[in-house]
């Protein structure tokens, strides 16, 4: 099974990014994903089901310790023509 996480961590602040947005971009970079898109509004990765359920675990456990006060995601099942 496919999936794709799309992600927002907050607070946001707009003149440098937070330890926790760039936190959240080490566990996604890190990750054994096979796609994924970090912006400053809105992340989205995707991968086998393995790969992004472990990568969200360290993703919120890692956010919330540098200081995250809010992560919202969606997870979707994709079908492998769904890029």
């Amino acid at each position: 099974m496919r999936l794709r996480v799309e992600f927002t961590t907050e607070p946001f602040d707009l003149d440098k990014a937070p330890a926790h947005a760039v936190v959240a971009r080490e566990v996604i970079e890190g990750a054994d994903l096979d796609a994924f898109d970090v912006g400053p509004f809105g992340n989205t990765a995707e991968g086998g089901a393995d790969s992004v359920l472990t990568a969200v675990d360290a993703l919120l456990r890692k956010t919330l310790e540098a200081g995250a006060t809010r992560i919202s995601l969606q997870v979707n099942v994709i079908g492998e023509g769904d890029r």
